[in-house]
């Protein structure tokens, strides 16, 4: 209703005549209000009075007790009660092949394969699903390749593949920021004007706050591969799978360039990528993912949809696990 003040400045003192200011106050059974203690109103009585249809106060020593309406909207995420995506993956690391950010081949890197990518990873980020990226420099310069050409030595060639990562690294990265996707590069080694250094918690910070990390410099170490990279950045990070963005189907029995009747095998263990020599990651990735229990998807990054299909956890491509039962024949 209103409040009423009372001060002692307009009160006259009385003191022969036993005076109570409870006298002058309902009990609380009549009074539909109550009487609050101010210690900032300077000697001031103030009485905060309400009306109830039903003759019923609340209590304001215990705002608690009524219920709080959230402004916040639910983003569109899809959320189970433990706070998390009901998605087969939470965490995911997505390799990307230079080669796969060539395109068709005409130029180093194809601004539509990108987008594509920013896209789709954009639609699963939503999701609450939290993504890290590993590029190759392939597309660029390849460091075995030109490792003994004018006197140049491996060492020093795969450095300069590892600032070919950078390159694509930064690219996507641009990419992704202009369709409102928060992303960071972190760098293997110190690249401070351009990148941030890698750092295991500020990346999973990063990722934590929706943020995609985009891991470049491979390993910052000659003589490892980016598939390495990706198997190691994945096991740091904690990131449930390795999700390696190729432009095949999958792995197979047989080189599909050379054998039309090759197969796609749907699921490999990592004793029979090994034992069979098949090409999907090289022996020191595939057996960092074996040894940290980190399965392995292979898929064709240039089908639209499947970067988004992969990161949920649907079915696509050749997996490779510990635990799968494989096609490939004895």
């Amino acid at each position: 209703m209103g409040m009423m003040a009372v001060s002692a400045s307009f009160c006259p003192v009385i003191s022969s005549s036993p005076f109570s200011w409870s006298s002058l106050i309902p009990s609380k059974r009549n009074l539909l209000g109550s009487v609050v203690s101010n210690p900032t109103s300077h000697g001031k009585l103030v009485i905060s009075c309400s009306s109830s249809e039903n003759g019923s106060a609340p209590d304001p020593m215990n705002i608690s007790r009524q219920p709080q309406i959230s402004s916040m909207s639910s983003f569109g995420i899809s959320i189970t009660e433990s706070g998390k995506s009901s998605y087969k993956w939470q965490r995911v690391l997505l390799k990307v092949s230079g080669e796969a950010l060539a395109g068709d081949q005409m130029q180093n890197i194809d601004p539509k394969i990108t987008m594509a990518i920013a896209r789709e990873v954009a639609s699963v980020t939503r999701l609450g699903i939290e993504v890290a990226i590993v590029v190759g420099g392939g597309n660029i310069f390849r460091g075995s390749s030109w490792a003994g050409s004018s006197g140049l030595d491996r060492s020093s060639a795969d450095y300069i593949g590892m600032l070919a990562t950078v390159m694509n690294a930064i690219f996507l990265q641009a990419t992704m920021d202009s369709i409102g996707i928060p992303t960071r590069v972190q760098t293997a080694f110190r690249m401070s004007e351009v990148a941030e250094p890698y750092i295991r918690r500020r990346a999973v910070r990063h990722l934590e706050k929706g943020r995609v990390v985009i891991f470049a410099a491979g390993t910052g170490n000659p003589f490892f591969t980016t598939d390495t990279a990706a198997a190691l950045r994945c096991a740091e990070i904690n990131a449930e799978v390795v999700l390696k963005a190729t432009n095949v189907h999958g792995v197979y029995d047989d080189d599909p360039r050379h054998n039309p009747d090759a197969r796609l095998l749907e699921t490999l263990t990592y004793h029979e990528v090994t034992s069979k020599d098949l090409s999907v990651m090289d022996m020191t990735a595939i057996t960092l993912c074996q040894e940290n229990n980190i399965p392995v998807v292979v898929f064709n990054l240039n089908k639209p949809g499947n970067i988004s299909r992969a990161i949920k956890g649907e079915r696509v491509g050749t997996l490779i696990e510990g635990k799968w039962n494989s096609t490939v024949g004895n």
